[in-house]
């Protein structure tokens, strides 16, 4: 497919993409095409907009098809049923086509107007930038608290210094979102899964408007899965090359201490003459705990060190993440006038060992 340069990136169809996952937003689809529409037409790049429709039963679907029948500038993706905004998110970014790549909400949340600042940075040099709802308009007990603290928590585990991680107003280049598999509710740490890939990542303040139609479909439950997310995303960017560091760990934990203290117990019956059942139960029950559970953590360990081999080496998966490539300059005819027969090689690799001093 024929390149040509925009900004600083080569781009293949588009400039711009701009992903929106809608869920029952039947009131906010209209008012948002059009604001998205009247600022990306100002900046006067080409654009593309991916429409998600996220298994919506109020409506939205027959909306979103109207919009996409009259602007060929929206692609419309709809859903079987409702996945979650991972799943809708992970669909938009499967079907777009821009070297430069926004994800909004539906909900009228998220400022169209925004969006130039966004792009800004990206030209900076960032691969991600993440927006910050610096003022939130949400509940402070539901809401605001929860997410303080779970931020807080992400960034301390994932070492990706951000103060908010829920929000999806955020801009990827194509090469690093595009990558990225996402499950269950991961569109949160994209991030910080983009950080393990060396990803330079930038936070913007935005506004966080309060929202006029629909209801959230975020509960006090949702915390308890993002924390629990947390843990996984915290496992995959330490330790889903080599498992048996992170098991392994505790596994020769427990086996050294349960060693330990069954020394004890059996200097204490063979030397001392003991009754070990009578004197010492509760310590022999932990014993044989602790040596059974150290065989099964290094155990587990080893399972997933070959799963993970399975998973990279049957996918042809590397283990690594590369920036820039800069292939060498010198032209096959030149290498070859460069290298002599290997005999003439051979005899001036012994004659330089002879000379070389000892």
């Amino acid at each position: 497919m024929k390149e040509e340069r925009f900004g600083q990136f080569p781009r293949t169809t588009v400039d711009f993409s701009i992903v929106v996952p809608f869920f029952n937003e039947v009131d906010s689809i209209k008012p948002l095409y059009e604001s998205i529409v009247k600022v990306m037409d100002v900046l006067g790049h080409s654009y593309e907009m991916v429409f998600v429709d996220d298994g919506s039963r109020d409506g939205s679907y027959k909306i979103l098809r109207e919009i996409s029948d009259r602007d060929a500038r929206v692609a419309l993706i709809r859903l079987r049923r409702n996945f979650g905004q991972t799943a809708a998110l992970k669909a938009g970014f499967d079907y777009t086509h821009g070297e430069i790549i926004i994800s909004m909400d539906g909900d009228l949340q998220h400022d169209p107007t925004e969006i130039p600042q966004f792009i800004n940075k990206i030209l900076e040099g960032y691969d991600i930038v993440s927006g910050w709802r610096v003022d939130r308009k949400d509940a402070w007990l539901t809401r605001r608290i929860p997410s303080r603290i779970a931020n807080r928590i992400m960034a301390k585990l994932s070492r990706v210094e951000l103060h908010d991680f829920g929000t999806t107003f955020k801009a990827y280049r194509r090469e690093v979102v595009t990558e990225l598999q996402l499950y269950g509710d991961l569109h949160r740490f994209i991030p910080a899964l983009a950080s393990w890939q060396g990803a330079n990542i930038a936070e913007i303040p935005i506004k966080n408007i309060q929202r006029k139609n629909g209801k959230s479909n975020y509960n006090i439950s949702r915390t308890l899965r993002v924390l629990l997310d947390l843990i996984s995303v915290k496992f995959l960017l330490d330790y889903s090359t080599r498992p048996l560091h992170f098991f392994g760990f505790f596994g020769v934990l427990g086996t050294a201490t349960g060693f330990l203290s069954g020394l004890f117990l059996l200097i204490k019956h063979f030397y001392y003459h003991e009754d070990i059942m009578d004197n010492h139960g509760p310590l022999l029950f932990l014993t044989v705990v602790l040596l059974i559970s150290g065989i099964q953590f290094l155990s587990i360990g080893l399972l997933g060190e070959m799963l993970a081999r399975t998973y990279y080496e049957s996918q042809n998966k590397p283990i690594y993440a590369v920036r820039e490539i800069r292939p060498p300059r010198v032209r096959r005819a030149k290498r070859e006038a460069q290298l002599g027969p290997l005999e003439e090689s051979a005899e001036a690799v012994s004659a330089w060992r002879a000379g070389a001093p000892h």
